[in-house]
């Protein structure tokens, strides 16, 4: 059962060195800088953000699936430096199945640096353990390399493979599922942060 005190006040959570904080409307700047750079976007599948205001859009959104107790919706911040690194979300989240399904960007000069996987590490964890998710899933263009990777590292197993399910701007795109139990994140869990 998914734990609804997590949607009464939201979990402000800390890694290594990453904090992980709720959205604000403040971070417009940032999500636009983000989710308008070509490399970010390129395996994305989704609309570039034009202006401020798709990136307002975005965040108000993302501020209402909370409220509805659908998803939640990080920012990545560096303890160190305070900067915006990226966000994470746990979205679509099925409560019958107790299912959630994640999604994350980050800013180019941060990759490679080892982010995304404390990120993917630490509040995978929170999920499991304190917000009682049984699995997790994961939807990616077969092109993307960088984030099957990811995920494999985490523990991610793949489920399937769906040829032309997505039609995005009129063309049918391919992609692939990963899933997670907790049982195969702890076997991988040993070999990353925790």
């Amino acid at each position: 059962m998914i734990d609804d005190l997590y949607f009464d006040a939201f979990p402000e959570i800390e890694s290594q060195r990453l904090i992980f904080r709720k959205f604000a409307l403040e971070d417009s700047e940032e999500i636009y800088a983000i989710r308008s750079n070509d490399a970010v976007m390129k395996y994305m599948d989704a609309d570039f953000h034009n202006n401020i205001q798709d990136a307002k859009t975005f965040i108000e959104n993302g501020m209402e699936t909370y409220r509805k107790k659908e998803g939640l919706f990080w920012v990545i911040m560096d303890k160190k430096t305070q900067a915006f690194v990226g966000d994470f979300s746990f979205w679509r989240i099925d409560r019958k199945n107790v299912r959630a399904e994640i999604g994350y960007t980050m800013k180019p000069r941060f990759w490679g640096q080892g982010y995304m996987t404390e990120t993917l590490t630490t509040l995978i964890d929170f999920g499991f353990t304190k917000l009682g998710i049984h699995s997790f899933v994961a939807n990616i263009n077969p092109e993307n390399n960088n984030s099957r990777k990811l995920l494999l590292k985490i523990g991610f197993q793949k489920e399937g493979y769906f040829r032309e399910n997505y039609c995005y701007h009129g063309t049918f795109l391919d992609s692939e599922t990963y899933g997670l139990l907790i049982s195969d994140f702890r076997q991988k869990s040993h070999q990353v942060f925790l």
